[in-house]
């Protein structure tokens, strides 16, 4: 009598949004062979945008990608609390840090990010957010605190800080460089965001890096930047992140500022892959590899890969996405911004209503919108899409942007 035929497993590591989206794309389309999820922390996989938004403003709980039940129902096998310290791709096997071993006929790495951490900047009313326990700890400290202070001016700053004011706060934000949000925004973007913070009553404090931090007597920190130092009950650290690859380097996968995949998300070792913020992802239409850390990116990744995996070999070409609420004011974008390039302003800044565009030749490279969250979509199908453009129709608010969107008759690149 012959044995019965053991079913294919995959073994996804890493509990953030790409994973939970394979695993739910895997069922969706079929695979019916074991599934597993190993993550560090001690919870499904959740959503992260909300945590230096809606959950410190108290608004918002925790909210699961998927509900937990979902896993049972659809037996996904939930290895929570532990990380995963070795692999083993001659083997084929992921080891937990409690020495448990799991075997796996596809690995899928969805590893993620962590803060970036300063040296001697700790201790005692330091925080740092990316987990939801990083979150609940600041909601309380926040709760507690009169001064909320950031060092930072990137978008968890700038959102901290944002929350800080709207829960009767004080708030400061210590940014090195000449505005906030500089390097994804450039100067005159970034100091529109700046104007925005500083009327709501942020004291916004841009071109004076931080030099010394000492802990106050009876708590807080007390931060020295320029002659007036900054004494504040929390210090919220926001100086990017860094991603989490050297599982998957120590395994003797290629990695360069994220885990090398190529446009189907397949690293050079048959059946492993990688996704979500961790992957620096070939893509064609760039013709380098691009590293992104959005949360829709992470979930478009996940629903690719799982179909990857199933042999469907799709090319990832999804034009990027992300937005950030700050007070009542809602910044978006698509594309791959650059914030050296000159943009062309639909709108005004003036008025804090604008798109701003960036074009190579007559194609759009990128939008970022402050309250124009149309445009955005408009421009997500003209990127993605065969199109031309010229500056004087983007600055022309009379002229609608999907017009410039070809119908599926007219484009060569919509089959019938």
């Amino acid at each position: 009598m012959s044995r019965p035929q053991r079913k294919p497993r995959i073994v996804a590591v890493g509990g953030g949004v790409a994973s939970a989206a394979a695993l739910a794309e895997l069922r969706k389309e079929g695979f019916d062979g074991d599934l597993t999820l190993v993550s560090a922390e001690d919870t499904v996989p959740y959503e992260r945008p909300p945590l230096s938004k809606e959950f410190l403003l108290g608004r918002s709980g925790s909210v699961p990608v998927k509900d937990p039940a979902w896993y049972e129902q659809q037996s996904v096998e939930l290895l929570l609390g532990l990380p995963a310290t070795r692999l083993d791709l001659a083997a084929r096997t992921v080891t937990r840090s409690d020495g448990s071993v799991i075997g796996y006929d596809q690995l899928l790495l969805a590893t993620g990010v962590r803060p970036r951490l300063l040296p001697g900047v700790d201790g005692d009313g330091v925080c740092y957010l990316r987990t939801v326990q990083d979150a609940t700890e600041l909601r309380d400290r926040i709760g507690a605190a009169g001064h909320v202070a950031v060092l930072g001016g990137g978008f968890i700053g700038c959102e901290v800080a944002s929350a800080a004011i709207q829960l009767g706060k004080r708030a400061t934000i210590l940014e090195a460089l000449p505005t906030l949000l500089h390097r994804a925004l450039g100067s005159d973007l970034g100091e529109v965001v700046a104007g925005i913070h500083r009327d709501a009553g942020v004291d916004v404090r841009t071109g004076q890096p931080v030099t010394g931090l000492t802990p106050r007597p009876g708590g807080g920190v007390q931060v020295t930047v320029g002659d007036d130092p900054v004494d504040a009950d929390v210090l919220v650290v926001g100086v990017g992140t860094v991603p989490n690859q050297e599982l998957a380097q120590q395994a003797g996968l290629s990695v360069e500022n994220g885990i090398e995949v190529d446009e189907y998300f397949a690293t050079a070792v048959p059946g492993v892959w990688a996704v979500g913020d961790v992957v620096a992802q070939y893509l064609p239409r760039y013709g380098r590899r691009v590293r992104v850390e959005h949360h829709d990116t992470a979930l478009r990744h996940g629903r690719a890969v799982a179909r990857n995996m199933l042999g469907r070999r799709e090319p990832f070409a999804d034009v990027h996405w992300f937005w950030s609420d700050q007070f009542e004011h809602t910044i978006s974008s698509a594309g791959l911004t650059d914030a050296t390039a000159p943009l062309i302003i639909r709108g005004s800044l003036e008025q804090r209503s604008f798109s701003a565009f960036s074009l190579d030749g007559d194609q759009l490279r990128s939008v970022i919108s402050l309250n124009r969250p149309k445009d955005v979509l408009d421009v997500r199908k003209l990127i993605a899409r065969d199109h031309r453009a010229t500056a004087d129709q983007l600055r022309d608010e009379s002229l609608p942007l999907k017009r410039l969107v070809p119908s599926p008759a007219t484009d060569p690149r919509v089959s019938a």
